[in-house]
């Protein structure tokens, strides 16, 4: 076990009752497992339609750059 999780066990042992519960409330709400079911679906705006429609016909959406082009740049620190 890691120092983090040392920590977390010792600060849960030593509080009460009510605190422990809103600790696992707060894990049980945020840290639980999602899946992209969990996803709410929303219909596309003017905007995302554009940028789809960009996707499917601009030739520009379609150059891609590689790691190694990258790190040749001058100035970029990566």
């Amino acid at each position: 076990m890691n120092a983090i999780k040392e920590r977390i066990l010792g600060a849960v042992t030593v509080m009460n009752d009510s605190d422990a519960e809103k600790v696992w409330k707060f894990v049980a709400e945020n840290l639980s497992p999602r899946s992209w079911e969990d996803i709410e679906e929303v219909t596309p705006d003017e905007w995302d339609l554009k940028m789809l429609n960009d996707i499917a016909n601009d030739p520009d959406c379609h150059e891609f750059t590689t790691q190694e082009e990258l790190l040749k740049e001058p100035n970029l620190n990566l």
